[in-house]
């Protein structure tokens, strides 16, 4: 870990300078190519705020409760929804979709998220909206975000 810190807004400001990057599995190259976890750690790497072992890799497309593993050794649980947050969401059973929570327009929630089923597949911003095929599964603060 590093002792560097960061604004929950330089989390999301940071978030956003990642938009429109395509979607590419485990990718981890800012600007070319992200996947959710990927943007989770460039993000947290650009801003100073982890070491070399913040990553999860290996992991499979489809849900297998890898991603709540990682976000439970690396980061801090929270009990509700902040500014700059990682949501760890489930598509399925198990959570395998990873997100950095927004301000949106009129005082909402937004997710920042890299996204395979965004036309084309990219890092995107939408508003957050929980449904069927889109559960809560946990709420996370990186390491040094303050």
């Amino acid at each position: 870990m590093t002792s560097a810190a960061a604004t929950r807004a330089q989390v999301v400001a940071e978030a956003r300078s990642h938009l429109g990057t395509p979607w590419v599995h485990q990718g981890r190259a800012s600007g070319v190519q992200l996947d959710c976890a990927g943007l989770i750690v460039v993000v947290a790497r650009a801003l100073g705020i982890v070491g070399p072992a913040f990553d999860v890799n290996g992991y499979v497309p489809a849900p297998d409760g890898t991603m709540l593993d990682w976000c439970e050794a690396y980061m801090q649980r929270v009990a509700e929804i902040e500014l700059g947050a990682v949501l760890a969401l489930a598509t399925k059973n198990e959570p395998q979709h990873l997100g950095i929570v927004g301000n949106y327009l009129h005082g909402s929630w937004s997710l920042i998220h890299a996204c395979n089923f965004a036309h084309p597949p990219r890092v995107i911003e939408t508003r957050l909206l929980f449904a069927k095929n889109l559960r809560l599964r946990g709420i996370y603060r990186m390491p040094g975000v303050i």
